[in-house]
């Protein structure tokens, strides 16, 4: 039983919970960031990983296979020589498109405000000095 001065935790999510589907179509390193440059248009594997600086080729295959197979990208075998391979988001990634570019813009007033930061910390000590 919980003392009457306090709340009883809240009840987990149901293992059905949306919020969670969703939060699992974007897990995983590069994700977030591989949907973000595919927003504008298809790109070649070798242009994805050029942007993505850091990223073995071994990952981007596994992140890209795993995206393709979630139906958040589309994989198209282009007839060139040698043949490549385009990339580009399908209809579920151009849905999850708002939510990175909402994320994108908290982040952005996150770093405003952490730059607005210091200063205000070095002003308050200049205050009690």
């Amino acid at each position: 039983m919980v003392p009457p001065n306090k709340k009883e935790p809240p009840a987990p999510p149901p293992a059905d919970c949306p919020l969670e589907e969703c939060l699992e179509l974007l897990a995983g390193a590069w994700t977030p960031k591989i949907l973000w440059y595919l927003r504008d248009e298809p790109r070649r594997f070798g242009e994805l990983r050029r942007l993505l600086a850091g990223v073995s080729a071994k990952v981007l295959t596994t992140r890209l296979r795993e995206l393709e197979d979630r139906g958040l990208v589309t994989r198209a075998v282009l007839p060139t020589s040698p043949p490549s391979v385009e990339y580009a988001l399908a209809p579920l990634g151009l849905e999850v498109q708002p939510v990175l570019c909402s994320i994108a813009e908290v982040g952005k007033k996150l770093q405003k405000k952490r730059e607005r930061a210091p200063k205000a910390k070095s002003r308050a000590g200049a205050t009690r000095a």
